[in-house]
Protein backbone atom coordinates (compact mmCIF):
# COMPACT_ATOMS: atom_id res chain seq x y z
CA UNK A 1 0.00 0.00 0.00
CA UNK A 2 2.96 2.49 0.93
CA UNK A 3 4.48 1.52 -2.49
CA UNK A 4 1.53 2.32 -4.05
CA UNK A 5 1.49 5.68 -2.52
CA UNK A 6 4.41 6.47 -3.61
CA UNK A 7 3.65 5.83 -7.39
CA UNK A 8 0.03 7.33 -7.24
CA UNK A 9 2.59 10.81 -6.29
CA UNK A 10 4.69 10.29 -9.53
CA UNK A 11 1.29 9.45 -11.67
CA UNK A 12 0.13 12.92 -9.74
CA UNK A 13 2.90 14.82 -10.93
CA UNK A 14 2.94 13.72 -14.87
CA UNK A 15 6.03 11.25 -14.53
CA UNK A 16 6.10 8.08 -16.97
CA UNK A 17 6.39 5.00 -14.42
CA UNK A 18 9.17 3.09 -16.61
CA UNK A 19 12.58 1.50 -16.09
CA UNK A 20 15.51 2.53 -18.40
CA UNK A 21 17.01 -0.33 -19.93
CA UNK A 22 19.88 1.70 -20.98
CA UNK A 23 21.64 4.96 -21.75
CA UNK A 24 18.82 7.34 -22.89
CA UNK A 25 19.91 8.68 -26.46
CA UNK A 26 20.26 12.84 -26.74
CA UNK A 27 18.49 13.72 -29.32
CA UNK A 28 17.53 17.12 -29.91
CA UNK A 29 14.17 17.46 -28.24
CA UNK A 30 15.76 15.47 -25.06
CA UNK A 31 18.61 18.15 -24.87
CA UNK A 32 16.10 20.62 -25.07
CA UNK A 33 13.80 19.66 -22.13
CA UNK A 34 17.09 18.42 -20.17
CA UNK A 35 18.77 22.01 -20.63
CA UNK A 36 15.37 24.32 -19.90
CA UNK A 37 14.90 21.65 -16.93
CA UNK A 38 18.10 23.13 -15.70
CA UNK A 39 17.49 26.52 -16.48
CA UNK A 40 14.00 26.44 -14.17
CA UNK A 41 15.80 24.60 -11.37
CA UNK A 42 18.75 27.24 -11.27
CA UNK A 43 16.25 30.01 -11.12
CA UNK A 44 14.70 28.38 -8.18
CA UNK A 45 17.93 28.02 -6.75
CA UNK A 46 18.91 31.29 -6.64
CA UNK A 47 16.56 32.82 -3.29
CA UNK A 48 17.14 29.02 -1.87
CA UNK A 49 20.86 29.33 -1.61
CA UNK A 50 20.96 33.07 -0.55
CA UNK A 51 17.96 32.60 2.15
CA UNK A 52 20.08 29.46 3.35
CA UNK A 53 23.10 31.71 3.77
CA UNK A 54 22.06 33.98 5.66
CA UNK A 55 19.97 31.38 8.04
CA UNK A 56 23.97 30.47 8.42
CA UNK A 57 24.87 34.02 8.78
CA UNK A 58 27.35 33.96 5.93
CA UNK A 59 27.64 36.13 3.00
CA UNK A 60 24.99 35.56 0.11
CA UNK A 61 27.68 34.22 -2.35
CA UNK A 62 28.69 31.37 0.27
CA UNK A 63 25.76 29.85 -0.44
CA UNK A 64 25.34 30.60 -4.48
CA UNK A 65 29.15 29.31 -4.58
CA UNK A 66 27.85 25.98 -2.58
CA UNK A 67 24.98 25.52 -5.00
CA UNK A 68 27.33 25.88 -7.74
CA UNK A 69 30.36 23.54 -6.99
CA UNK A 70 28.37 21.15 -4.93
CA UNK A 71 25.35 21.03 -7.60
CA UNK A 72 27.91 20.52 -10.68
CA UNK A 73 30.42 18.00 -8.64
CA UNK A 74 27.17 15.62 -7.71
CA UNK A 75 25.39 16.51 -10.99
CA UNK A 76 28.25 14.79 -12.82
CA UNK A 77 29.63 12.18 -10.51
CA UNK A 78 25.88 11.61 -8.50
CA UNK A 79 24.19 8.09 -7.67
CA UNK A 80 20.98 8.95 -9.54
CA UNK A 81 20.77 11.32 -12.84
CA UNK A 82 18.31 13.81 -12.29
CA UNK A 83 18.85 14.66 -8.46
CA UNK A 84 20.10 18.14 -7.53
CA UNK A 85 22.39 19.17 -4.77
CA UNK A 86 23.07 22.72 -3.47
CA UNK A 87 23.05 24.60 0.00
CA UNK A 88 20.65 23.30 2.25
CA UNK A 89 18.30 24.71 5.42
CA UNK A 90 19.01 21.24 7.22
CA UNK A 91 22.81 22.02 7.68
CA UNK A 92 22.17 25.87 7.69
CA UNK A 93 20.72 24.97 10.69
CA UNK A 94 23.45 23.22 11.84
CA UNK A 95 25.99 25.73 10.80
CA UNK A 96 24.44 29.16 12.48
CA UNK A 97 26.19 27.81 15.78
CA UNK A 98 29.56 27.49 14.77
CA UNK A 99 29.99 30.83 12.45
CA UNK A 100 28.47 32.93 15.38
CA UNK A 101 30.85 31.37 17.50
CA UNK A 102 33.84 31.04 15.80
CA UNK A 103 33.66 32.29 12.28
CA UNK A 104 33.59 31.29 8.73
CA UNK A 105 36.63 30.29 8.75
CA UNK A 106 36.38 27.71 11.06
CA UNK A 107 32.85 26.69 8.92
CA UNK A 108 35.13 26.42 5.69
CA UNK A 109 37.64 23.75 7.35
CA UNK A 110 34.23 22.03 8.81
CA UNK A 111 32.66 21.36 5.51
CA UNK A 112 36.52 19.89 4.23
CA UNK A 113 36.11 17.79 7.06
CA UNK A 114 32.54 17.10 6.80
CA UNK A 115 33.57 16.09 3.03
CA UNK A 116 36.15 13.41 4.14
CA UNK A 117 33.70 11.76 6.32
CA UNK A 118 31.01 11.24 3.49
CA UNK A 119 34.01 9.80 1.14
CA UNK A 120 34.76 7.27 4.03
CA UNK A 121 31.02 6.53 4.26
CA UNK A 122 31.04 5.65 0.58
CA UNK A 123 34.01 3.85 0.38
CA UNK A 124 33.13 1.91 3.23
CA UNK A 125 29.74 1.49 1.92
CA UNK A 126 27.81 2.35 4.43
CA UNK A 127 25.56 4.00 1.78
CA UNK A 128 23.65 0.59 1.87
CA UNK A 129 22.47 0.82 5.34
CA UNK A 130 19.63 3.47 3.76
CA UNK A 131 18.17 0.04 2.83
CA UNK A 132 17.15 -0.14 6.44
CA UNK A 133 14.76 2.60 5.91
CA UNK A 134 10.96 1.82 6.04
CA UNK A 135 8.42 2.89 3.91
CA UNK A 136 6.88 4.78 6.59
CA UNK A 137 9.55 6.39 7.56
CA UNK A 138 10.23 7.41 3.86
CA UNK A 139 6.58 8.89 3.35
CA UNK A 140 6.95 10.74 7.25
CA UNK A 141 10.26 12.26 5.72
CA UNK A 142 8.32 12.77 2.52
CA UNK A 143 5.69 14.61 4.22
CA UNK A 144 8.02 16.50 6.89
CA UNK A 145 9.96 17.90 4.45
CA UNK A 146 7.24 19.12 2.38
CA UNK A 147 5.57 20.86 5.24
CA UNK A 148 9.11 22.57 6.15
CA UNK A 149 9.58 23.74 2.22
CA UNK A 150 6.04 25.30 2.73
CA UNK A 151 6.87 26.94 5.79
CA UNK A 152 9.83 28.30 4.61
CA UNK A 153 8.17 30.07 1.91
CA UNK A 154 6.05 31.74 4.30
CA UNK A 155 8.83 34.43 5.37
CA UNK A 156 8.48 36.21 1.96
CA UNK A 157 4.90 37.48 3.17
CA UNK A 158 6.74 39.52 5.49
CA UNK A 159 7.80 42.41 5.94
CA UNK A 160 10.10 41.75 9.07
CA UNK A 161 11.78 38.54 10.24
CA UNK A 162 11.15 36.95 13.63
CA UNK A 163 12.86 38.41 16.45
CA UNK A 164 15.95 36.36 17.24
CA UNK A 165 15.77 33.46 20.17
CA UNK A 166 18.16 30.73 21.11
CA UNK A 167 15.42 28.24 21.11
CA UNK A 168 13.46 28.75 17.72
CA UNK A 169 11.15 26.70 17.23
CA UNK A 170 9.49 25.99 13.80
CA UNK A 171 6.51 27.79 14.28
CA UNK A 172 8.79 30.81 15.32
CA UNK A 173 8.41 32.35 11.84
CA UNK A 174 5.08 33.12 12.54
CA UNK A 175 6.09 35.86 14.89
CA UNK A 176 7.45 38.19 11.99
CA UNK A 177 5.56 41.31 10.94
CA UNK A 178 3.28 40.52 8.27
CA UNK A 179 2.56 42.61 4.93
CA UNK A 180 -0.87 44.00 5.23
CA UNK A 181 -3.57 45.30 2.55
CA UNK A 182 -2.89 45.70 -1.00
CA UNK A 183 0.60 44.51 -0.54
CA UNK A 184 -0.57 41.54 0.44
CA UNK A 185 -3.39 41.15 -1.92
CA UNK A 186 -0.93 41.35 -4.91
CA UNK A 187 1.72 39.16 -3.25
CA UNK A 188 -1.20 36.73 -2.89
CA UNK A 189 -2.53 37.25 -6.51
CA UNK A 190 0.74 36.36 -7.95
CA UNK A 191 1.93 33.39 -6.05
CA UNK A 192 -1.78 31.91 -7.64
CA UNK A 193 -1.08 33.44 -10.62
CA UNK A 194 2.39 31.32 -10.53
CA UNK A 195 0.67 28.25 -9.59
CA UNK A 196 -2.52 28.33 -11.90
CA UNK A 197 0.67 28.99 -14.79
CA UNK A 198 2.27 25.60 -13.75
CA UNK A 199 -0.92 23.68 -13.68
CA UNK A 200 -2.11 25.02 -16.65
CA UNK A 201 0.35 24.97 -18.99
CA UNK A 202 0.93 21.01 -19.34
CA UNK A 203 -2.57 21.23 -20.29
CA UNK A 204 -1.33 23.61 -23.24
CA UNK A 205 2.09 22.54 -24.52
CA UNK A 206 4.93 20.08 -23.20
CA UNK A 207 7.51 22.43 -25.07
CA UNK A 208 8.42 24.45 -22.01
CA UNK A 209 8.82 23.10 -18.48
CA UNK A 210 5.77 24.51 -16.38
CA UNK A 211 7.38 25.51 -13.84
CA UNK A 212 9.71 27.97 -16.59
CA UNK A 213 6.24 29.16 -18.19
CA UNK A 214 5.21 30.32 -14.81
CA UNK A 215 8.31 32.17 -13.74
CA UNK A 216 8.59 33.64 -16.81
CA UNK A 217 5.21 34.81 -17.94
CA UNK A 218 4.70 36.62 -13.65
CA UNK A 219 8.02 38.28 -14.14
CA UNK A 220 7.12 39.48 -18.02
CA UNK A 221 4.10 41.19 -16.83
CA UNK A 222 5.60 42.76 -13.00
CA UNK A 223 8.77 44.15 -15.22
CA UNK A 224 6.42 45.18 -17.84
CA UNK A 225 3.78 47.22 -16.05
CA UNK A 226 6.49 48.48 -13.31
CA UNK A 227 4.30 46.47 -10.67
CA UNK A 228 5.91 47.39 -7.42
CA UNK A 229 6.54 43.51 -5.57
CA UNK A 230 9.72 42.38 -3.98
CA UNK A 231 12.45 40.78 -6.03
CA UNK A 232 15.30 38.86 -5.74
CA UNK A 233 17.37 41.73 -5.83
CA UNK A 234 15.64 42.74 -2.37
CA UNK A 235 17.55 39.72 -0.54
CA UNK A 236 20.67 40.16 -1.93
CA UNK A 237 22.95 41.14 -4.67
CA UNK A 238 23.56 37.87 -6.30
CA UNK A 239 26.56 39.44 -8.86
CA UNK A 240 29.92 37.59 -8.18
CA UNK A 241 33.20 36.32 -9.63
CA UNK A 242 34.43 32.73 -10.17
CA UNK A 243 34.79 31.14 -6.59
CA UNK A 244 38.07 32.00 -5.68
CA UNK A 245 40.97 28.99 -4.31
CA UNK A 246 41.18 29.49 -0.29
CA UNK A 247 42.58 27.23 1.94
CA UNK A 248 40.73 27.37 5.05
CA UNK A 249 42.82 30.15 7.75
CA UNK A 250 42.44 28.06 10.93
CA UNK A 251 45.07 26.67 13.13
CA UNK A 252 46.09 23.37 12.26
CA UNK A 253 46.28 21.74 16.21
CA UNK A 254 43.95 19.50 18.09
CA UNK A 255 42.01 22.63 19.69
CA UNK A 256 41.12 22.64 15.77
CA UNK A 257 40.11 19.50 15.97
CA UNK A 258 38.00 19.68 19.00
CA UNK A 259 36.39 22.80 17.55
CA UNK A 260 35.08 21.26 14.07
CA UNK A 261 34.93 17.27 14.72
CA UNK A 262 31.53 17.53 16.61
CA UNK A 263 30.09 19.58 13.63
CA UNK A 264 31.84 18.41 10.75
CA UNK A 265 29.94 14.26 11.94
CA UNK A 266 26.67 15.68 12.63
CA UNK A 267 26.33 18.14 9.23
CA UNK A 268 28.41 14.47 7.12
CA UNK A 269 25.27 12.56 8.58
CA UNK A 270 22.49 15.09 8.09
CA UNK A 271 23.79 15.49 4.15
CA UNK A 272 24.11 11.61 3.67
CA UNK A 273 20.57 11.20 5.25
CA UNK A 274 18.89 13.47 3.59
CA UNK A 275 20.99 12.83 -0.33
CA UNK A 276 20.21 9.19 0.45
CA UNK A 277 16.73 9.50 1.20
CA UNK A 278 16.13 11.87 -1.85
CA UNK A 279 18.23 9.36 -3.98
CA UNK A 280 15.39 6.68 -2.52
CA UNK A 281 12.59 8.36 -3.62
CA UNK A 282 14.14 9.69 -7.03
CA UNK A 283 14.36 5.89 -7.65
CA UNK A 284 10.98 5.19 -6.55
CA UNK A 285 9.25 7.70 -9.28
CA UNK A 286 11.88 6.76 -12.43
CA UNK A 287 11.98 2.80 -11.33
CA UNK A 288 15.48 3.02 -10.87
CA UNK A 289 17.41 1.15 -7.62
CA UNK A 290 21.33 1.15 -6.16
CA UNK A 291 24.25 4.27 -6.38
CA UNK A 292 24.26 4.80 -2.76
CA UNK A 293 27.91 4.57 -2.52
CA UNK A 294 28.70 6.69 -5.36
CA UNK A 295 26.18 9.55 -3.88
CA UNK A 296 27.80 9.31 -0.45
CA UNK A 297 31.42 9.27 -2.58
CA UNK A 298 29.69 12.27 -4.99
CA UNK A 299 28.60 14.33 -2.01
CA UNK A 300 31.78 13.83 -0.07
CA UNK A 301 33.88 14.97 -2.74
CA UNK A 302 31.97 18.06 -3.67
CA UNK A 303 31.50 19.02 -0.26
CA UNK A 304 35.56 18.92 0.56
CA UNK A 305 36.21 20.90 -2.80
CA UNK A 306 33.43 23.58 -1.30
CA UNK A 307 35.24 24.30 1.58
CA UNK A 308 38.17 24.64 -0.47
CA UNK A 309 36.32 27.67 -2.84
CA UNK A 310 34.72 29.51 0.05
CA UNK A 311 31.12 27.76 0.39
CA UNK A 312 29.21 26.60 3.02
CA UNK A 313 28.67 23.01 1.88
CA UNK A 314 25.68 21.06 0.78
CA UNK A 315 23.33 18.12 0.17
CA UNK A 316 20.49 16.94 -2.07
CA UNK A 317 17.48 18.92 -1.93
CA UNK A 318 14.16 17.29 -2.78
CA UNK A 319 12.65 20.11 -3.78
CA UNK A 320 14.48 20.99 -6.50
CA UNK A 321 14.98 18.03 -7.41
CA UNK A 322 11.48 17.22 -7.78
CA UNK A 323 11.17 20.84 -10.32
CA UNK A 324 13.56 18.97 -12.30
CA UNK A 325 12.57 15.57 -11.83
CA UNK A 326 8.66 17.10 -12.69
CA UNK A 327 10.31 19.22 -16.02
CA UNK A 328 11.09 15.86 -17.20
CA UNK A 329 14.51 15.71 -16.72
CA UNK A 330 15.89 11.90 -16.71
CA UNK A 331 20.32 12.70 -17.48
CA UNK A 332 22.67 14.27 -15.75
CA UNK A 333 22.88 16.99 -18.09
CA UNK A 334 19.88 18.88 -16.43
CA UNK A 335 22.02 19.08 -13.24
CA UNK A 336 24.85 20.31 -14.86
CA UNK A 337 22.81 22.93 -16.65
CA UNK A 338 21.60 24.28 -13.74
CA UNK A 339 24.66 24.20 -12.12
CA UNK A 340 25.88 26.68 -15.32
CA UNK A 341 23.14 28.98 -15.52
CA UNK A 342 23.54 29.44 -11.34
CA UNK A 343 27.10 30.64 -11.89
CA UNK A 344 26.29 32.87 -15.49
CA UNK A 345 23.54 34.26 -13.08
CA UNK A 346 26.76 34.91 -10.72
CA UNK A 347 28.60 36.32 -13.32
CA UNK A 348 26.73 38.17 -16.30
CA UNK A 349 23.33 37.70 -15.38
CA UNK A 350 22.65 39.06 -12.27
CA UNK A 351 20.90 42.25 -13.07
CA UNK A 352 18.45 40.42 -14.83
CA UNK A 353 17.63 37.61 -12.49
CA UNK A 354 17.49 40.14 -9.37
CA UNK A 355 14.67 41.63 -11.19
CA UNK A 356 12.94 38.32 -10.87
CA UNK A 357 9.61 39.01 -8.46
CA UNK A 358 9.97 36.28 -5.65
CA UNK A 359 6.34 35.82 -5.33
CA UNK A 360 6.55 33.67 -8.90
CA UNK A 361 9.55 31.76 -7.28
CA UNK A 362 7.28 31.19 -4.00
CA UNK A 363 4.50 30.04 -6.41
CA UNK A 364 6.81 27.41 -7.91
CA UNK A 365 7.62 26.25 -4.69
CA UNK A 366 4.25 26.05 -3.28
CA UNK A 367 3.51 23.64 -6.27
CA UNK A 368 6.26 21.62 -5.16
CA UNK A 369 5.03 21.18 -1.94
CA UNK A 370 1.60 20.02 -3.40
CA UNK A 371 3.10 17.22 -5.06
CA UNK A 372 5.81 16.62 -2.53
CA UNK A 373 3.46 15.62 -0.21
CA UNK A 374 2.54 12.21 -0.41
CA UNK A 375 -1.08 12.80 0.35
CA UNK A 376 -2.27 9.10 -0.37
CA UNK A 377 -0.17 8.05 2.96
CA UNK A 378 -3.52 9.65 4.54
CA UNK A 379 -5.98 7.92 2.74
CA UNK A 380 -4.19 4.85 3.76
CA UNK A 381 -3.70 5.24 7.57
CA UNK A 382 -6.69 3.27 8.09
CA UNK A 383 -5.37 0.37 6.19
CA UNK A 384 -2.03 -0.38 6.76
CA UNK A 385 -0.97 -1.34 10.65
CA UNK A 386 -1.43 0.67 13.73
CA UNK A 387 2.58 1.02 14.27
CA UNK A 388 3.20 1.76 10.56
CA UNK A 389 0.55 4.94 11.03
CA UNK A 390 2.03 6.07 13.91
CA UNK A 391 5.74 6.17 12.36
CA UNK A 392 4.54 8.65 9.41
CA UNK A 393 2.94 10.87 12.24
CA UNK A 394 5.85 10.45 13.82
CA UNK A 395 8.67 11.07 11.42
CA UNK A 396 6.66 13.81 10.09
CA UNK A 397 6.49 15.53 13.08
CA UNK A 398 9.87 14.97 14.01
CA UNK A 399 11.64 16.40 10.90
CA UNK A 400 8.93 19.61 11.27
CA UNK A 401 9.53 20.13 14.65
CA UNK A 402 13.58 19.14 14.75
CA UNK A 403 15.40 17.97 11.89
CA UNK A 404 15.22 15.81 9.43
CA UNK A 405 18.56 13.08 10.40
CA UNK A 406 16.26 12.42 13.59
CA UNK A 407 13.39 11.96 12.69
CA UNK A 408 14.50 9.05 10.49
CA UNK A 409 16.48 7.74 13.46
CA UNK A 410 13.83 7.93 15.60
CA UNK A 411 11.35 6.54 12.85
CA UNK A 412 13.78 3.93 12.21
CA UNK A 413 14.10 2.72 16.34
CA UNK A 414 10.87 3.12 16.59
CA UNK A 415 10.09 0.63 13.25
CA UNK A 416 12.84 -1.78 14.49
CA UNK A 417 11.32 -2.23 18.25
CA UNK A 418 7.53 -3.03 16.63
CA UNK A 419 9.40 -5.92 14.26
CA UNK A 420 10.97 -7.20 17.18
CA UNK A 421 8.60 -7.04 19.42
CA UNK A 422 6.17 -8.85 16.60
CA UNK A 423 8.62 -11.68 15.71
CA UNK A 424 9.46 -12.26 19.04
CA UNK A 425 5.56 -13.55 20.02
CA UNK A 426 5.47 -15.28 16.59
CA UNK A 427 7.92 -18.33 18.12
CA UNK A 428 5.56 -21.15 18.71
CA UNK A 429 6.05 -25.36 19.03
CA UNK A 430 3.97 -28.00 17.59
CA UNK A 431 4.79 -31.35 19.60
CA UNK A 432 3.79 -34.74 19.03
CA UNK A 433 4.36 -38.47 21.23
CA UNK A 434 5.58 -41.14 19.62
CA UNK A 435 6.62 -44.23 22.40
CA UNK A 436 8.52 -43.10 24.81
CA UNK A 437 9.79 -39.60 22.41
CA UNK A 438 7.78 -36.18 22.23
CA UNK A 439 9.04 -34.39 19.55
CA UNK A 440 9.00 -29.94 19.47
CA UNK A 441 8.77 -28.92 15.94
CA UNK A 442 9.44 -25.14 16.99
CA UNK A 443 8.10 -22.10 13.99
CA UNK A 444 9.18 -18.40 14.12
CA UNK A 445 12.43 -16.75 14.68
CA UNK A 446 14.78 -17.37 17.84
CA UNK A 447 16.49 -14.26 19.14
CA UNK A 448 16.98 -11.94 21.66
CA UNK A 449 13.15 -10.76 21.39
CA UNK A 450 12.04 -14.53 21.78
CA UNK A 451 14.57 -16.17 23.87
CA UNK A 452 11.83 -16.22 26.88
CA UNK A 453 8.86 -16.91 25.08
CA UNK A 454 11.67 -20.28 23.74
CA UNK A 455 12.03 -20.98 27.20
CA UNK A 456 8.20 -21.19 28.05
CA UNK A 457 7.31 -24.03 25.45
CA UNK A 458 9.06 -26.78 27.50
CA UNK A 459 7.26 -28.86 29.88
CA UNK A 460 10.57 -30.18 30.88
CA UNK A 461 8.79 -32.04 34.37
CA UNK A 462 6.19 -33.54 32.69
CA UNK A 463 8.22 -34.74 29.35
CA UNK A 464 8.83 -38.14 28.73
CA UNK A 465 12.22 -39.69 28.48
CA UNK A 466 13.73 -38.58 25.35
CA UNK A 467 12.72 -35.15 24.08
CA UNK A 468 13.50 -33.94 20.47
CA UNK A 469 13.12 -30.56 19.37
CA UNK A 470 13.39 -29.62 15.72
CA UNK A 471 14.36 -26.48 14.20
CA UNK A 472 13.44 -27.12 10.85
CA UNK A 473 11.10 -24.26 10.53
CA UNK A 474 12.98 -21.50 12.89
CA UNK A 475 15.82 -19.57 12.56
CA UNK A 476 18.30 -19.34 15.11
CA UNK A 477 19.89 -15.72 15.22
CA UNK A 478 21.89 -14.49 17.28
CA UNK A 479 24.08 -15.05 20.59
CA UNK A 480 20.91 -14.50 23.34
CA UNK A 481 19.31 -17.64 21.19
CA UNK A 482 22.37 -19.76 21.20
CA UNK A 483 22.36 -18.92 25.23
CA UNK A 484 18.43 -19.83 25.22
CA UNK A 485 19.26 -23.19 23.39
CA UNK A 486 22.21 -23.53 26.16
CA UNK A 487 20.02 -23.43 28.82
CA UNK A 488 17.27 -25.52 27.79
CA UNK A 489 19.76 -28.33 27.25
CA UNK A 490 21.32 -27.75 30.83
CA UNK A 491 17.57 -27.90 32.14
CA UNK A 492 16.89 -31.17 30.43
CA UNK A 493 20.76 -32.56 31.39
CA UNK A 494 19.76 -31.87 35.02
CA UNK A 495 16.75 -33.72 35.25
CA UNK A 496 18.83 -36.66 33.20
CA UNK A 497 16.39 -36.42 30.20
CA UNK A 498 17.91 -36.99 27.08
CA UNK A 499 17.40 -34.05 24.48
CA UNK A 500 18.24 -33.96 20.71
CA UNK A 501 18.37 -30.85 18.72
CA UNK A 502 17.48 -31.41 14.74
CA UNK A 503 18.23 -28.69 11.93
CA UNK A 504 21.02 -26.63 13.66
CA UNK A 505 23.31 -25.37 11.45
CA UNK A 506 27.30 -26.26 12.01
CA UNK A 507 27.41 -22.51 12.82
CA UNK A 508 25.97 -23.62 15.65
CA UNK A 509 27.57 -26.58 16.00
CA UNK A 510 30.41 -25.14 16.38
CA UNK A 511 29.29 -22.25 18.70
CA UNK A 512 27.06 -24.19 21.14
CA UNK A 513 29.52 -25.83 24.03
CA UNK A 514 26.66 -28.33 25.84
CA UNK A 515 23.65 -28.16 23.47
CA UNK A 516 26.38 -28.53 20.32
CA UNK A 517 27.27 -31.84 21.69
CA UNK A 518 23.59 -32.92 21.33
CA UNK A 519 23.00 -31.89 17.61
CA UNK A 520 21.85 -34.87 15.47
CA UNK A 521 23.10 -33.80 11.68
CA UNK A 522 21.41 -34.61 8.65
CA UNK A 523 21.57 -33.82 4.86
CA UNK A 524 18.77 -31.46 4.94
CA UNK A 525 20.42 -29.61 8.09
CA UNK A 526 19.78 -25.54 7.27
CA UNK A 527 22.86 -23.25 6.32
CA UNK A 528 22.85 -19.58 7.40
CA UNK A 529 25.77 -17.56 8.81
CA UNK A 530 24.47 -16.57 12.77
CA UNK A 531 24.74 -12.67 13.54
CA UNK A 532 27.17 -13.06 16.64
CA UNK A 533 30.24 -11.84 17.60
CA UNK A 534 33.20 -13.13 16.12
CA UNK A 535 35.05 -12.79 19.28
CA UNK A 536 32.75 -15.45 20.74
CA UNK A 537 33.37 -17.63 17.73
CA UNK A 538 36.51 -17.90 17.76
CA UNK A 539 36.32 -17.95 22.04
CA UNK A 540 34.37 -21.25 20.74
CA UNK A 541 36.31 -22.52 18.81
CA UNK A 542 39.82 -21.69 20.33
CA UNK A 543 38.51 -23.30 23.52
CA UNK A 544 38.07 -26.68 21.49
CA UNK A 545 34.31 -26.52 21.00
Amino acid sequence: MIRTALSDFADRINIPARRRTGPMTFTPNRIKIEVLAGLTVALALVPEAVAFALVAGVEPLVGLYAAFIVGLITAVFGGRPGMISGATGALAVVMVSLVASHGVEYLFATVVLMGVLQIAAGVFRLGKFIRLVPHPVMLGFVNGLAIVIGMAQLSQFQTAPPPPTDHPGPFHILNGTWMEGSQLILMLGLVALTMFLIWVTPKITKAVPAPLAGIGIVAALVIGFGIDVRTVGDMSSIAGGLPPFHVPEVPLNFETLEIIVPYAVILAAIGLIESLLTLNLVGEIVEERGGASQECVAQGVANTVTGFFGGMGGCAMIGQSMINIKSGARTRLSGITAALFLLAFILFGSGLIERIPLAALVGVMFMVVIGTFAWESIKIMARVPRIDAFVIVLVTVVTVWHDLAVAVVVGVIVSALAYSWNASRRIDARTETIGDTKVYRLTGPLFFGSAEGFAELFDIKGDPQNVIVDFDDSRVVDQSALQAIEALAAKYMAAGKTLQLRHLTRDCHDLLSTAGQLMVDSDDDPEYGLAVDYGVRLGRLGSGH
